[in-house]
């Protein structure tokens, strides 16, 4: 069995989950994260205190989460033309696609992530992508996972994992999986500490976190928290 995971950890819910998630399996985790110009860039700021609090929280994880690595890749914005990497309003595209979907991003961030697995022999690498809960990004589609695990492993002779543990799962069920992996003291650290809102906004301070609470990923946020809080009151 598999004991070292390289984390694709942004600073945001999903990423955090994730994080938790491999951290309660493997005795030895790395974290990466990709600085690509991104409108949020804030969730790069908070990626240290969200590990900070996990480590208080959990010492029984701190042993376990080794080194974070950052990637610059700001040439991405530049070639891309999104709400993600533009002050541009959000909206659908003439493709059915919201025009926060930044082509390539997620093939580029598990090559790099990949390229840095093989030099530190860590096989599993992890993800937050989902394709129960999303805009349709054809990257975060489990199909499309499955052929850059292929494709990663071919290239590099080497044989590695994806491991997306929240793919089939909603944010409601996301919320769920945070609780059952750290209780009440991990849904708290992910609402005061993690940052998901794509406008970069901290404030205002909602039940569900904090972030604009117009856009996209807020709006998703919010519906699914109340779904979690809803089951678990039931």
């Amino acid at each position: 069995m598999h004991q070292r995971a390289l984390v694709l950890f942004s600073g945001g819910q999903d990423s955090t989950t994730c994080l938790a998630w491999a951290l309660a399996r493997y005795a030895h985790v790395e974290t990466v994260a990709f600085d690509y110009g991104q409108r949020h860039a804030i969730e790069l700021a908070v990626r240290p205190r969200v590990v900070a609090a996990l480590r208080a929280a959990f010492p029984q994880w701190s042993a376990r989460l080794a080194d974070d690595h950052l990637v610059t890749m700001r040439e991405l914005a530049r070639l891309s033309d999104t709400a993600l990497t533009q002050a541009a309003a959000i909206k659908m595209t003439d493709r059915a696609l919201p025009n926060t979907f930044v082509p390539g991003r997620n093939l580029l961030f598990f090559t790099y992530a990949a390229a840095i697995a093989y030099r530190r022999d860590l096989p599993v690498l992890v993800g937050g992508m989902c394709e129960t809960d999303y805009s349709g990004y054809p990257d975060c589609r489990d199909d499309t996972l499955k052929a850059m695990q292929i494709a990663l492993s071919l290239g590099m002779e080497q044989r590695f994992v994806i491991a997306t543990p929240l793919m089939w799962r909603d944010k409601a069920q996301t919320w769920q999986l945070a609780h059952d992996l750290g209780g009440a003291p991990l849904i708290a650290l992910i609402r005061r500490e993690t940052h998901t809102c794509y406008l970069g906004e901290r404030a205002p301070e909602h039940d569900w976190g904090v972030g604009c609470g117009t856009c996209d990923a807020c709006r998703l946020r919010a519906n699914r928290w109340l779904g979690f809080r809803a089951g678990s009151t039931s």
